[in-house]
């Protein structure tokens, strides 16, 4: 093997550590899209700001002296409890005016929130505190540090949890039967208002964490930060296909690895272009995403 070829496979391996480690967070992120998008069909795009929310709560716990042991629930439970806020107040009211309705409330939503955010907290990105000694180990030519280990691991353990909680428990059975038949669901016995309620906030407690991962990965959060990884998130929920939450995970870690890869091989600057051409070779190609099925829908 040539140095040149060798070269190119540590390289290739940096990238994709990198991919995967960047491909978890817009999974956490995609994970909520996916849960409500299959609870309620609404496409939340307000869902990138609990994400922001999260990162500034764990942001100023942390601050305070919390220990990120603590500060990382504190964080999820923090995004959780506004997203069932907004649901309560924001969506339930226009829940059955239909989806167009619902899409724009959840553009007017995120922009809410954003400048929201701008004026209490300011414009100015900040510095997160460390809230772990940074290390760095190194195999062969591929460096890896353990804030990406933290990132891979607390990734696997919450989606671990999240397949649990929706396959072995019976509020995991409410929501497949809420997200199958409102109807039905009700005259089950179910309260659905309930179920809808607790998958935002699942969903935005998975996204809050993400902030925080996010936060000690590139040491800043500001209040726009939840824009672009929110709509990349999305991609990435239609890339694995919406609705389906192993799809999300797997949208997430191939639209974090394509990323990289154009980084490393090819230009920096098309790192955003490259999402958004994804979305438009999957709308093409297979519109229902890697996991989903076409359906034929009655208009």
């Amino acid at each position: 093997m040539s140095e040149d070829t060798m070269y190119f496979f540590w390289d290739l391996g940096q990238y994709l550590i990198n991919g995967l480690t960047q491909g978890s967070i817009y999974a956490l992120i995609a994970l909520g899209y996916t849960m409500v998008y299959g609870i309620i069909k609404l496409i939340n795009f307000a869902h990138g700001e609990f994400y922001m929310i999260g990162g500034f709560i764990g942001y100023y716990c942390i601050m305070g002296g919390m220990p990120l042991y603590m500060a990382f629930p504190v964080a999820m439970l923090g995004s959780g409890v506004v997203a069932v806020i907004v649901e309560k107040i924001v969506y339930r009211p226009i829940r059955s005016a239909g989806r167009i309705p619902a899409l724009i409330t959840a553009l007017g939503t995120s922009l809410f929130f954003q400048y929201t955010g701008q004026l209490i907290i300011g414009a100015d990105s900040k510095a997160f505190p460390t809230a772990i000694e940074q290390k760095m180990w190194f195999f062969g030519e591929i460096m890896i540090s353990n804030i990406q280990v933290i990132i891979l691991v607390t990734t696997f353990i919450l989606m671990i949890f999240l397949w649990w909680l929706v396959n072995r428990t019976r509020i995991g059975k409410a929501m497949k039967a809420t997200s199958y038949n409102h109807d039905a669901a009700e005259l089950m016995g179910i309260d659905t208002n309930k179920i809808i309620s607790f998958t935002f906030f699942v969903g935005a407690s998975m996204a809050g964490a993400a902030g925080v991962l996010v936060g000690m990965y590139y040491s800043t959060v500001e209040p726009m930060m939840g824009l672009i990884p929110g709509l990349k998130a999305f991609i990435a929920a239609v890339l694995g296909g919406i609705g389906i939450i192993p799809g999300a995970v797997i949208g997430g870690l191939t639209l974090g690895v394509a990323e990289n890869l154009v980084v490393g091989f090819w230009e920096s600057t098309y790192r955003d272009g490259i999402a958004f051409l994804i979305l438009i070779l999957i709308l093409l190609v297979k519109p229902a995403g890697i996991l989903g099925k076409n359906r034929k829908e009655k208009v």
